[in-house]
């Protein structure tokens, strides 16, 4: 078996297939649809390219003799989310599954894993992967960017919606009413994530759908292995000490990740989040959120 190394910075030895993705369009041809949907795909083609990519990296780690515990625990992690969203294809028809993007780890993580699980799908895969965004009050441009990039990238059909989280999936559901299924990168140190399993249906006073947490046990130091391992593009806050992505007025660099002085006398340098290690790195994800 192959022995992929562990590799510290992204593109380094092992470069994301997708590279030559082009920028998305910033002109008025394409521009983004706010509560709505935007992404039309190319006619005659489907994911199934990308999916194929994916599944081929993914693959050879988890067939990989992991040189670290912590890489171990990964492929074990990897499996066990794959293994749970297999079910969810099983239980659901590709149209009535959607996934909840937002250009953070977690989720980045789960359209990774998705992707990867529709390779091996035995049905002709969408000309565009089904997502759904529900945009910040006060979005980083940072953010935004990045979720522009994923859906030219990964060739996303993403609805965004720019109201409360609530509000914008009844609105989602409403537009479209075939989902009964959103795959979520909720994890179990989440607010409100101790008591989720793998399959919840939403609470009452909410829109009714099933909610799917493949990456609900994952720990932080996970997530970052897997990115890292898999040398995955990721939103560019992250390399300023950001670990937890909310909106401008409620998130800031993460106070355990500060140096000190920068190169401008009292500047503030935070090294980067997947630096934010060690057994309470679970605890200390959202020093820098207002909550």
């Amino acid at each position: 078996m192959p022995n992929i190394p562990f590799s510290p910075t992204r593109g380094a030895t092992n470069p994301w297939p997708f590279d030559n993705a082009m920028p998305p369009s910033t002109d008025d041809k394409h521009p983004p649809v706010i509560n709505g949907h935007s992404g039309a795909g190319e006619e005659g083609q489907t994911i199934s390219p990308i999916c194929a990519a994916l599944a081929e990296r993914v693959n050879a780690f988890l067939d990989s003799d992991a040189p670290t515990p912590l890489l171990k625990a990964v492929q074990q992690q990897t499996r066990t989310a794959l293994g749970v969203i297999a079910d969810c294809l099983d239980k659901y028809s590709l149209e009535e599954i959607s996934l909840s993007y937002n250009g953070g780890k977690d989720c980045l993580v789960l359209l990774i894993l998705l992707l990867v699980a529709l390779s091996s799908k035995n049905a002709k895969l969408p000309e565009r992967l089904q997502t759904v965004y529900i945009i910040s009050p006060h979005p980083f441009d940072e953010v935004t960017n990045f979720v522009e990039t994923s859906v030219s990238t990964y060739k996303l059909d993403l609805s965004r919606y720019a109201l409360p989280m609530k509000e914008g999936f009844q609105k989602y559901l409403e537009d479209r009413t075939c989902v009964k299924a959103i795959l979520v990168g909720t994890r179990r140190t989440d607010p409100h994530g101790e008591k989720l399993t793998h399959f919840d249906m939403t609470d009452g006073g909410w829109p009714r759908f099933m909610r799917v947490h493949p990456v609900i046990d994952w720990h932080y130091t996970e997530i970052w292995a897997f990115i890292r391992q898999m040398q995955i593009p990721y939103c560019s806050l992250y390399d300023q000490g950001y670990t937890s992505l909310g909106g401008t007025t409620d998130t800031h660099p993460n106070p355990a990740l500060k140096e000190g002085a920068g190169s401008i006398e009292g500047e503030k340098v935070f090294r980067p989040a997947y630096e934010l290690e060690g057994k309470d790195a679970d605890k200390a994800e959202r020093l820098g959120r207002d909550w």
